[in-house]
């Protein structure tokens, strides 16, 4: 299992992933599930993964292929002419590697994966989609402004509470800290190192990025505190009486 969120602010885009990937107890093993793509004052397309590593990678490896092969160029994200097109291609090649597992009943489900694309294309605004492993895909707006994949519901209360278009970066990123910390502490298939990238609107290159190590005293600091502010919380609160 991982755990990927995509939000978008008003200033640009946030991106954050975890790196655990597992198939069992004893087969754990840690994978970079964040790709991006720059051809800089042009577009910065950035993709997060979730579900079957060898579909994932698949995917990832077919789209940098093509950027790197004048021969398959065609179709290529550093080429497509808007953000649409890019989730569009994404979607296909999502669809040509699961398709040969068509068919095979329960067992094509063990080779499904969801991603996260989001960019911008110079001319455009940023752009933020959630691409399905059929190949359709849907795109964040004001009613839903951010996108989850994997392990979606122990992270997702802190996003839908405390998320605001207008907040800065360093908000964001404190919102994600604790999302992915209460999804951290609920399940074991989620862990550090996490990836995280910055992509400020208009900026056409690849803005700040951090691997968030487990020892990060920052996450460390996030994780003590949002449990004690939890705790504190909850004595604040009236007694129910019977």
């Amino acid at each position: 299992m991982t755990y990927c969120v995509g939000l978008k602010l008003n200033d640009g885009l946030v991106f954050m992933s975890d790196t655990l990937t597992n198939a069992g107890v004893d087969n754990v093993a840690k994978f970079k599930k964040m790709f991006t793509w720059v051809n800089e004052g042009e577009r910065v397309i950035t993709l997060m993964t979730a579900g079957n590593l060898a579909t994932t990678q698949a995917v990832a490896g077919i789209l940098d292929e093509r950027t790197k092969t004048p021969a398959e160029r065609n179709p290529s994200i550093l080429e497509a002419p808007s953000m649409f097109q890019v989730a569009r291609l994404v979607g296909e090649t999502l669809r040509d590697v699961i398709s040969p597992h068509d068919g095979e009943g329960q067992a094509a489900d063990a080779f499904s994966a969801s991603i996260i694309v989001g960019g911008q294309i110079g001319g455009s605004e940023p752009r933020l989609f959630l691409v399905y492993p059929e190949g359709n895909f849907i795109e964040a707006s004001n009613d839903t402004p951010f996108f989850q994949i994997g392990e979606t519901k122990y992270g997702r209360p802190i996003l839908v509470r405390a998320y605001d278009p207008g907040m800065s970066f360093e908000d964001a990123v404190k919102l994600l800290m604790v999302s992915f910390d209460s999804t951290v502490k609920a399940n074991l298939s989620v862990g550090p190192p996490f990836d995280l990238q910055i992509y400020e609107k208009d900026a056409l290159k690849v803005g700040r990025e951090k691997r968030i190590e487990e020892a990060d005293p920052y996450f460390q600091q996030i994780s003590s505190g949002w449990g004690e502010a939890l705790r504190q919380a909850f004595a604040s609160l009236p007694g129910f009486k019977f």
